[in-house]
Order: C-alpha cells, then structure tokens, then sequence
C-alpha cells in the first residue's frame, strides 16, 4: 500500500501504514486507539494486578521476551529442561499472545511457545522469599529457573504462583517459561478453539510479575459479606498465625477483628452501605499477619462489597433478588476481543472502556462469555458498578478421551471460581452455554452451587440451542434460571417456574455495516439495518418487547448480543476497533432505563 493510497483511506488508515513502515510483524489489520501505546509500552499493564490481595513491593515483569515458537520446535509440553536461546532469537511482547499483531509475533497456532527473559532481585528483598505470578498462561506451562525446573501448571484461564527462592542467585536471574497449547478442543478454550469462532490464543496473555513475602505470608484470603447479620466473614490462607482485619469506609475505621489464621473470622459492619450498580459502594479492608510473638508477617489492602443475590417471590414470580429487591437484569453479551491483542486488552484504559461504556449506555449487567479477564476487569466492574455474569469456557470434545478432558474441565471450573470468588459483581456462574461440551450438566449444576452458594448458577444457557454436531442436552431442570437464546427474539423467551427465575441469556445480535471499521472477512449478523437511526429503532422495540415479558410473562434477565462486533460478527453497538459507537447511546441508555425502572416498580407491588 503506498503512501498516496494511505491518505485517501483517511486517519485511521494513515496509522496502520506508519507502523507498517516500522515492522512488518507489527502491522495492525484494524488498530484501536490504544495500539500505538501498548506496541511502544516496554512494559505494558504497570497497574497493580490483584487489587483484592494487594502488597506495597512487586516487580512487573512485562515486557520483551526472548521467544521461539512454532509447531516444528521442541516440544513445550511437561518438558524436562529448557531448550537453547540465540542471539537471534525472535522477540515477543508479553503478555500479548503470538497470534496478536502486539506481541510482534502475529503466527496463528504457534502450539509450543518457549520464553525467556533476565532479571536482578533487588538488594532491598534480601532475605525474602520471591513469588512469581502469572495471571493466565494457555494452557499448559512449566517454569524453569537459572536452568532447573521450578513448578508448572494446567489451564488457560486461572492464575498460578511458584515460590521460586531457593532457584534464586545473587545478581542477574534468567526464567523460561515452556507454554503449550494444542488448540484442539480437549481443554477448556471457549470461542479460542477449533470449532470457535475467531483468532486462537495461545501461551502467556495476562501479567507476569514477582512479589518477595516473608516466610508466613498470605496466601489468599476468601470474603463473603453476610447482610442477614451485618457482617463480612473472612478466611485467611496462611501458615497458623494471628490474624487482625479492618474494615474502612473510605477512611474511616467500621471495625476490627482478630484471630487466627484458617479460620473464618467475622468483621461487623453494621448498617452497611450495600453495593449495587446504583451505587457500587466498597468497603476498603487491611489484613495483617502476625507470628505468635506478634511480629508482623505480611500485610495486604483489600476491599469488599456488601451485597446479597438470591432468588425470591414478587407477586408470585420467582425472580432473582439483589439486597433483597428485584433488579431487572439489562445486559450484554461481553467477549472481550480486540483486533490488536485478541483476548488481551492492549492497555488498563482500554480494559476500562468496555465496562464504562456499558455503563454509560444504561445497561447493569454484562455477561462475560466464554472467558475470564484479568482482575482488574472485574475491580472495574465492582468500581463502576455492573452486575456480571461468569461463563466457564467450553470444551469441544467432551466425549472423547472422557477420563482426562471431564476431569480437566472439573479442575478448570473449579479452579475459575476460586480466582474471581471474591468480585461482588459477579452474581452469577455459568457452567455451559448451549450445550457446547456440556456433559453431566444436572450433576455439575448442583456441584457449582455447592462450591459456591452465596451465588447464582445457570447451569445451561441457552440450554434450546445446540452445535449441529452433538445431540441437546436439553433443560437441566435445576439451578436458578430457566435460560434459552433466541435470535432475534424476544419472543418466546423462557417464563418462570415455581422453583426458577426466567432468563433470555441471548437475543438480538443486530448487525450495521461500518465501512474502513470491520475485520477483514466476510461480515455477518443475525440480522441487519441499514443506518445508525434504524438500528436504534430497531433496539428500542427489541428493549419494549421485553419489558412487556417482564411485566406479564415473568422474564427477569435480557442480554443483548453484543457489545462489540467481534472479528467476523457485525452486531456489537461498538465496532471491534471500538471507534465508532453503531447506535444513538443517549437513545439506548433511555430505554435501557425505562425497562430497569420498570422493574422497580414491581417491588412497591
């Protein structure tokens, strides 16, 4: 593409030629706004990434990578030792995976992914003991340490950490990380597989940073707040020490309480602030450790939320209850793709955008679908105040190889549940969506809510729809909701029944084609307008036909497909480079409000 032909195509264009004229690996097919940022970032992502454990000391270890990938190199599944670098070796911008143009990689299905990188302790941890963290690596990694193997782990969407101390050397230290990722349906991947829809995703896609502790550290810690008794029940995963919580409303101590560590302890909080998308209050809380002669340990910033979700009777309906009222569920279908990072947001204030955009278009709820995010995704969602719904990502072969790939997803779930426990926003868990590797759903419904029954579980979304390839499960006829999708919908939408709240997990998928602003494949939707103004309209009937089911057809959750057009999807509000906004959002954020309000109404009944 010569220059000329760049300014004729205009700004947006102009760009994608310039970094052309840079690196040819580095060349964006659709940039966002934050593109530019994150390729020059050299060391992307320098927020805190846990905020709900949060420590003073950490070292970021974003950044470039040496790396070498591809199908034909040595093997990085379970490996023994560490394959050789060369002074030659590609390099990669972590945590952007190889198949995004951020990483500087761009190959699709690189399978064994091998990196390496050097750093220096400070001289100020001396004595510590050095954690490494990785916030999500797909799907398999071992981790090697000046040369020996130090730990690994299995799963593409929960975190890991290695205490790596006794690895350790004085003066410059070199990690390796083997990541392999098969990409053919046997774990957990979602949309990020073979019969998915969109770009793979492979090896390390979120934060990758290091902390020293002392030798009693926390570990984790586990909050459920408690409105029945005005108080916040905290457990602390730590060797057995004394324990002291402190609950802050901004500044301002509410309480305090002591006691030991693996046992849970109870912080009152009387007349609590409760959170809700209305108004996301959160409380900050501090936790320090203790040894047995009251030497402190370790101490971490947290903060919690204090809320209650649970199903209830209004005016004979069976509807889910927030803080002990029905809240009309409006929301939308969230997959977190972007053209530059694929799975990863190339940047915080894009990882933001998404959810105050949703915000600001009047919707509550966002249902996170067949992925997780990074935590910070979710402390915006607590931040902001959304309602979220957490989808587990899918298997595709469930019925093969069944010892191994059920067990996996079993370990997978779990393990997802246990890393994003802590989020009030999340309402509700989402161990299926329409039938896409559902197995054993009824039993593994009912086990989700035994792992967590402080929440919501929709065992089957969508549980009417079915992969052409594999026979329906059907309704699992437990968990809370009665959920199916309809296109365009929303007619028929499920109804209650007398133990389940209705839900329309998805409907709409609306597409409006946006020239010099879609993926480079063939564009489709579910259906079409021809301009901005008609597909408002069109969105608005779509918002008053269900509010008429929610008024007299019991429904209490519509999630709107999508928010952004995804790769070859067209029906997103937003284009997939989240440039340009596809209806009029003052129109969208009015009648979002009215439906919500609506259902207010229905508790003074």
């Amino acid at each position: 593409m010569t220059v000329k032909n760049c300014l004729l195509f205009g700004g947006l264009i102009l760009f994608h030629c310039i970094i052309a004229k840079t690196s040819l690996a580095q060349q964006p097919k659709l940039p966002t706004q934050w593109t530019k940022d994150a390729m020059a970032s050299a060391a992307p992502f320098p927020e805190y990434p846990r905020p709900q454990l949060e420590r003073k000391e950490w070292m970021n270890l974003n950044g470039k990578w040496d790396y070498i990938g591809g199908k034909h190199v040595a093997s990085a599944l379970a490996p023994l030792k560490p394959v050789s670098f060369t002074d030659k070796t590609e390099k990669i911008l972590v945590p952007y995976c190889p198949e995004s143009v951020l990483s500087g990689i761009e190959r699709n299905q690189e399978i064994n992914m091998w990196y390496r990188r050097t750093f220096d302790i400070p001289t100020a941890w001396n004595g510590k003991q050095i954690i490494i963290n990785f916030d999500a690596v797909d799907h398999d990694a071992t981790l090697f340490v000046n040369g020996e193997k130090a730990g690994s782990h299995s799963g593409g969407y929960s975190s890991f950490h290695i205490n790596i101390t006794k690895f350790l050397k004085a003066g410059t230290n070199t990690i390796v990380v083997a990541a392999h990722d098969a990409n053919d349906g046997r774990p957990p991947s979602g949309k990020n597989g073979p019969r998915g829809d969109y770009t793979f995703t492979s090896g390390i896609w979120q934060s990758v940073w290091l902390e020293p502790v002392n030798e009693h550290y926390i570990k984790n810690i586990r909050l459920l707040p408690d409105l029945a008794n005005d108080r916040l029940e905290v457990f602390v995963d730590a060797d057995a020490a004394q324990v002291r919580a402190a609950a802050f409303d901004e500044k301002e101590k509410v309480s305090e309480v002591s006691g030991r560590s693996g046992t849970k302890l109870y912080i009152p909080i009387k007349d609590p602030r409760l959170w809700s998308p209305d108004n996301p209050f959160l409380y900050d809380l501090n936790i320090t450790l203790m040894d047995n002669k009251g030497n402190v340990t370790d101490e971490i910033k947290s903060y919690f939320g204090m809320r209650d979700i649970k199903l209830g009777n209004v005016n004979g309906v069976i509807r889910p209850l927030l803080n002990n009222k029905f809240v009309m569920q409006v929301g939308l279908l969230d997959q977190g793709y972007w053209p530059d990072g694929i799975l990863t947001a190339p940047t915080e204030e894009a990882l933001k955008y998404d959810i105050a955009f949703t915000k600001k278009a009047g919707f509550n709820l966002i249902r996170k679908h067949m992925k997780t995010e990074p935590k910070r995704f979710y402390y915006w969602a607590d931040k902001l105040g959304l309602l979220v719904w957490q989808d587990m990502p899918a298997i595709w072969y469930q019925h093969e190889d069944t010892a191994k790939v059920r067990s996996a997803f079993r370990t997978e779930l779990h393990a997802l549940i246990d890393d994003l426990y802590n989020s009030p926003s999340i309402i509700t868990w989402v161990p299926f969506n329409e039938n896409w590797g559902a197995f054993d759903v009824k039993e593994i419904t009912d086990w989700v809510k035994q792992l967590d029954p402080s929440r919501l579980v929709n065992g089957n979304s969508g549980f009417n729809n079915n992969p052409g390839y594999q026979k329906a499960a059907g309704d699992p006829g437990n968990g809370d909701f009665v959920d199916t999708h309809i296109y365009i919908g929303p007619n028929d939408a499920s109804k209650p029944d007398g133990k389940r709240a209705a839900s329309l997990g998805e409907f709409g998928g609306v597409g409006l084609f946006v020239r010099g602003h879609m993926w480079p494949v063939e564009n489709n939707a579910y259906a079409y307008e021809a301009t901005r103004d008609r597909l408002t309209d069109r969105y608005i009937l779509l918002l008053d036909q269900v509010e008429q089911l929610m008024r007299y057809q019991g429904l209490s959750i519509a999630v709107y497909t999508q928010t952004t057009d995804v790769e070859h999807e067209v029906n997103g509000i937003l284009t997939y480079d989240r440039a340009v906004e596809k209806m009029d959002i003052k129109r969208v954020k009015a009648v979002n409000e009215a439906v919500i309000n609506a259902g207010n109404e229905l508790n003074r009944k």
